[in-house]
């Protein structure tokens, strides 16, 4: 036996035959022209009565129960695909452990606030491998609602992009925990309740805006490949000029503006200020300064003057030599030359926030200028049902011309524009 589709593209491509011609003179043809012709003199007097309201809607239902089901099949999707959240856990439970360990246990020195500091910027790294896991997958589930379900008017752009926002949120909140659980208490240990909330509260917001961030940057691009260079590229300005590389003072002028609109500047400043506030400071040999009191004073003595309105502490104030003196005394001190401040915790979680609900703002506007807009535009319009019937009547003028210059020359173009009716 042959196969169907070969046998198809064989009689079609045979130049001998005018296949249009055949099917115009068929009597098939006649009879759905009868039968085209009997329904619109049925239908030419009837009147519509509606009274459905909603009967001129584009979609069949209200857009509440579009996104409510949208959002259910999403979640079905993802329970599917195992793979993609075992790895965003993993992620999160591998690199919360390892900066976990990495910085154990941080002391009380100079060294360990830094260490403590950085333990959260380490943290803060893993944001780019977060959301080159979302783009891809937010691609092809683009890919298929734009060929398949848009065109058919299942439901519209917007459920189908909130909730796939909305999908991640879940997810990306058990991932936060994980990290949270692994990273934290390693490094400061048990706090008071009111940090360990609110720092819990810090690394679930970081992870809602990877996610939200994710479905900003891929809205209107093209492909993950596009979306993930342009994150890269926005992901090491806001990291770099978070105050922790340096200090806001020490940035060059035209760069200070980095250091005000970057969120990690806020997401860093709230969590280590929550971690380290009150903390005493307790300097290491190699961070103190040692000097020697003049002859007949204790050290305590000769620095009396100096420490009333000094910030640092005097280690042996009885000692007759080799005083020891540390610069700091609570690590609120340290934390103030990168800008920080435990009173700007609230501040600072609140315009993380912001920066969560301008990308989701963001992300369904730029999908609808980019994919939607763009989309209709370039669109052709259709006649609908009225053109119906001029397809199988006439040829239409493109067809013919085509159809009669393969004529005077032989070339196979006409017979080949000549088969959309008949596919019809």
């Amino acid at each position: 036996m042959e196969n169907p589709a070969e046998y198809m593209l064989e009689v079609a491509a045979d130049k001998d035959h005018d296949w249009y011609e055949t099917w115009q003179n068929s009597q098939e043809a006649k009879d759905i022209q009868t039968e085209l012709d009997r329904i619109h003199q049925e239908k030419q007097d009837v009147e519509v009565h509606d009274d459905d309201p909603r009967s001129g809607d584009e979609f069949a239902m209200p857009f509440v129960a579009q996104l409510r089901e949208t959002t259910v099949r999403v979640f079905q999707q993802y329970w599917r695909i195992p793979s993609y959240i075992l790895a965003k856990f993993a992620l999160g439970i591998a690199a919360g452990l390892f900066i976990g360990f990495s910085f154990y246990n941080a002391n009380n020195t100079l060294q360990g606030m830094q260490d403590v500091i950085y333990s959260i910027f380490m943290v803060s790294t893993i944001f780019t491998t977060l959301i080159q896991q979302i783009m891809p997958l937010f691609v092809t589930q683009r890919s298929l609602y734009e060929v398949r379900e848009r065109p058919s008017k299942a439901y519209s752009w917007k459920a189908f992009i909130i909730a796939n926002i909305i999908v991640e949120i879940p997810y990306q909140i058990f991932t936060g925990i994980l990290v949270w659980a692994c990273f934290y208490y390693p490094v400061v240990g048990i706090q008071s309740a009111q940090r360990q909330g609110l720092i819990l509260l810090f690394s679930i917001e970081f992870f809602i805006y990877a996610s939200s961030f994710a479905h900003f940057l891929i809205a209107a691009m093209p492909d993950a490949q596009t979306a993930g260079g342009v994150a890269t590229t926005l992901f090491a300005m806001t990291l770099i000029f978070n105050g922790v590389m340096q200090s806001p003072t020490a940035l060059p002028g035209f760069w200070i503006f980095m250091y005000r609109v970057s969120p990690l500047t806020y997401w860093v400043g709230g969590m280590a200020g929550t971690m380290l506030h009150g903390r005493q400071v307790e300097c290491s040999s190699s961070e103190v300064s040692v000097f020697n009191p003049p002859t007949g004073q204790t050290c305590g003595q000769y620095m009396a003057t100096y420490l009333t309105a000094a910030e640092g502490t005097l280690q042996n104030p009885q000692a007759t030599s080799d005083c020891r003196y540390c610069s700091l005394t609570v690590a609120d001190q340290f934390l103030a030359g990168s800008g920080i401040s435990y009173s700007d915790r609230w501040r600072n979680f609140g315009l993380v926030w912001a920066y969560i609900i301008f990308d989701i703002a963001a992300a369904v506007l730029l999908y609808y200028f980019f994919r939607v807009r763009s989309g209709k535009k370039a669109k052709p319009s259709s006649g609908g049902s009225k053109k119906l019937k001029g397809l199988v009547s006439r040829q239409p003028p493109a067809e013919k011309q085509a159809g009669d210059q393969s004529k005077k020359d032989g070339t196979p173009g006409g017979q080949i524009e000549k088969q959309n009716p008949a596919v019809i």
